[in-house]
C-alpha cells in the first residue's frame, strides 16, 4: 500500500539562519530514504519576497508564504531568535488560524515559538522554549506557559526548544503519522542513540555539566540552583548535604577549582546577566531576585566579575541590537 504523500512547510523568519533547519530537515530526508519511497515533500517559504542572506554570506531564495499552494500537512515557523516575531505582516495571525481550522499541524522551532505566541496560537496552553530565552519570553507573553522541557505536542500545535530537540520531535511525529519502525529506522539512519521524550529537560545532567559524579557535589550544586533569590551559607549547604563544611570545601576545589561561595556567586550573578540581558526588569529587581541585598552590591560584584556594570552591559547590548537592526534595514 503506498504510502500517502504529506507536504511540509518551512517557513524561515527574518534573520534566520538556513542551518537552523537542518535538525527537521534531517528527519524528513532520512524518512524518505529509509522507506524508499517519498512519503515527505518538502517546501521552504519566507514572510516576503526577499532572499534571505545569512551572516556569513549563504544565500537562500524561497518563495513567498502568501503564495505558497493550498494542501500542505504541516507547517513549522522557524527563527533563531525571540526577536523575530517582532514585525510579522498582518494578515499572518489570521491565516494561521485559518490553516489550523482545516487540520494543518503548525509548529514554531526555538525561536519561531515566539512567533506563535504573537499571533495568539498559544495563549492559554504551554510551549517549549529554549532555557537560554526563557525569561524573555515570560516577560512578553505572559499568556503562555513556557516550559524548558524539549518540546510539546498535541493535534495542532507544537513547538520545539530548537536543536536536538527539533529532531525529537519530527521523530515522534514521523512515529505517530508513519509508525515506530520508520522513526527507529531513521533513528538509526541519523546516529540517534536514543528517541527522547518532550516531557524530558533541555539542559544536560548536571554531573556532565560539572565533569564529575560526586554525589556530594552535585546535591551542593542542586541547592544553589535551587536559592538563587536567598543564598544559603557554605555552612547551611554544608548540613544539607552531611558533610563539614571543611570538606565541600575540598570536594569544590578537587573538582571545580573553586570554593563553594566563589562558585555560588558566579551561579547567580551569570543568572542575574541573562535577566539583565532578556528582560526589562529594573537593575535593582534583577540584583534583589539573584540575591543581592543593595544596588551597589550587585553592581560592585558585577563589575568585578564581567568587567562592566549592570547598567554598561545593558547599554552596550541594547546598542549592539540597535546597530544590528539598522544594517538589517540596509
Amino acid at each position: 500500500m503506498a504510502t500517502e504523500l504529506r507536504r511540509v512547510v518551512f517557513v524561515l523568519l527574518p534573520g534566520t539562519h538556513p542551518g537552523c533547519l537542518m535538525p527537521a530537515l534531517s528527519v524528513l530526508l532520512s524518512a524518505n530514504r529509509m522507506a524508499e519511497e517519498l512519503c515527505y515533500q518538502i517546501e521552504c517559504c519566507t514572510l516576503d519576497e526577499q532572499s534571505m542572506r545569512a551572516a556569513d554570506g549563504l544565500l537562500l531564495q524561497p518563495s513567498p508564504l502568501d503564495q505558497c499552494a493550498p494542501g500542505f500537512a504541516q507547517l513549522w515557523l522557524v527563527a533563531e531568535h525571540l526577536s523575530a516575531s517582532d514585525q510579522l505582516p498582518d494578515w499572518l495571525a489570521s491565516r494561521l488560524q485559518q490553516w489550523q481550522s482545516e487540520g494543518v499541524l503548525i509548529g514554531g522551532l526555538e525561536g519561531g515559538v515566539a512567533a506563535l505566541a504573537a499571533c495568539g496560537l498559544l495563549d492559554g496552553g504551554q510551549c517549549a522554549v529554549h532555557w537560554r530565552m526563557v525569561d524573555e519570553f515570560r516577560e512578553r507573553f505572559p499568556a503562555v506557559e513556557a516550559v524548558t522541557q524539549l518540546f510539546t505536542r498535541d493535534a495542532q500545535v507544537c513547538s520545539s526548544s530548537g536543536g536536538q530537540a527539533s529532531t525529537d520531535l519530527l521523530l515522534a511525529i514521523v512515529a505517530q503519522e508513519q509508525g515506530q519502525d520508520l522513526a527507529a529506522l531513521i533513528a538509526e539512519d541519523l546516529v540517534i542513540e536514543r528517541m527522547r521524550d518532550g516531557s524530558e529537560r533541555q539542559r544536560m545532567p548536571l554531573r556532565n555539566r560539572l565533569g564529575s559524579s560526586h554525589p556530594k557535589l552535585t546535591q551542593a550544586v542542586i541547592l544553589m540552583e535551587s536559592n538563587i533569590e536567598e543564598p544559603l551559607t557554605t555552612d547551611e549547604i554544608a548540613r544539607h548535604v552531611c558533610v563539614s563544611r571543611r570538606q565541600l570545601e575540598r570536594i569544590f576545589k578537587q573538582y571545580l577549582n573553586s570554593v563553594p561561595s566563589q562558585y555560588y556567586l558566579e551561579l547567580r550573578l551569570n543568572r542575574a546577566r541573562q535577566m539583565l540581558l532578556q528582560t526589562s526588569k529594573s537593575i535593582i529587581q534583577i540584583g534583589l531576585s539573584c540575591g543581592f541585598s543593595s544596588g551597589p552590591h550587585f553592581s560592585s560584584a558585577y563589575r568585578n566579575c564581567f568587567g562592566v556594570t549592570p547598567r554598561e552591559d545593558r547599554n552596550q547590548r541594547r546598542a549592539q541590537q540597535a546597530a544590528e537592526g539598522t544594517a538589517k534595514d540596509n
